[in-house]
């Protein structure tokens, strides 16, 4: 008997009874009558028998009727001859919340059993991982709000305005010499490049990753530099760009940068003319130091 394909199937056909939401007698059809399950909200001790677990769903089934997501997306089983169990990764959330929280999964854990012959659930545990202490959110927003200002200063020429969330210990590694670029040798870079030409640069650090640990963040994306000519055309370069930032009395400042161009195979020239494969014109912010 293939155990295994028994099990898949009837979890898949668990599955979609709760993701339709509007059959309850086929949600409870496939589990024990002594079914124990460990839900995400209260009560802790589990919501055991079947009479328990049957009032459990209809305020859930009418959430799932309306805007909800109950989507089977990854399934491990090990099945003896009596007893099996099996895991895997639920997509449970409101439609709508899907933006928001584009990683969260709902963690399910069942224990099944054969009686008379046929797989049933015995025990569900669900669960969400607690992930407030993992993703500072907020900093993520504070630091991509740094970044969108660059954009905007850079558009605008504003030079007071590029070095407003530059540290003063700054160290920044950028295109050309010296290694090291101070705070006052940034903010020259930042000058020089505002005043290279009379258009409206566009700066963009494309799509950054921003990871934020208490007190620091780092970023790191591809930078796109847009600058229009006197002929109608537009000279655009790539980059690659890693900033790292402190919370400095609530604020977020650029305490170091690395800016670099890939080298041609074999030579010591850099390539400005490569574009990222994947390169799609989006973006949220631009950086000092780099037009």
């Amino acid at each position: 008997m293939d155990h295994e394909s028994d099990i898949r199937s009837l979890v898949t056909r668990w599955i979609d009874a709760v993701d339709r939401g509007t059959d309850l007698d086929a949600v409870l059809a496939l589990h024990t009558d002594d079914i124990v399950m460990y839900d995400v909200p209260p009560p802790y001790e589990g919501n055991r028998g079947m009479q328990a677990y049957r009032d459990s769903w209809p305020e859930f089934l009418a959430w799932q009727r309306g805007d909800g997501q109950f989507v089977l997306e990854s399934l491990d089983v090990t099945a003896g001859d009596d007893v099996a169990f099996a895991h895997g990764l639920v997509l449970c959330r409101a439609k709508q919340a899907q933006d928001d929280h584009p990683d969260q999964r709902l963690r399910l854990t069942l224990g099944l059993r054969r009686v008379d012959g046929r797989w049933r659930i015995a025990h569900e545990h669900h669960s969400f991982s607690d992930d407030r202490g993992w993703r500072d959110r907020e900093g993520e927003a504070a630091v991509d709000a740094v970044l969108r200002r660059w954009h905007d200063d850079t558009a605008a020429k504003n030079l007071d305005g590029l070095m407003a969330d530059i540290a003063p210990d700054v160290a920044s590694y950028e295109h050309e010499e010296p290694h090291v670029l101070d705070v006052e040798a940034v903010r020259d870079n930042c000058r020089l490049g505002l005043e290279a030409t009379q258009e409206k640069v566009d700066f963009t650090v494309v799509e950054p990753q921003v990871v934020v640990r208490d007190d620091l963040a780092v970023v790191w994306a591809l930078d796109r530099v847009q600058v229009p000519q006197a002929s109608g055309d537009t000279v655009t370069t790539w980059s690659r760009g890693t900033r790292v930032f402190r919370r400095r009395d609530g604020r977020w400042l650029l305490v170091h940068q690395h800016l670099s161009y890939p080298l041609a195979a074999g030579t010591d020239r850099a390539r400005l003319d490569l574009t990222p494969p994947a390169a799609n014109g989006t973006g949220t912010a631009a950086g000092p130091g780099a037009p």
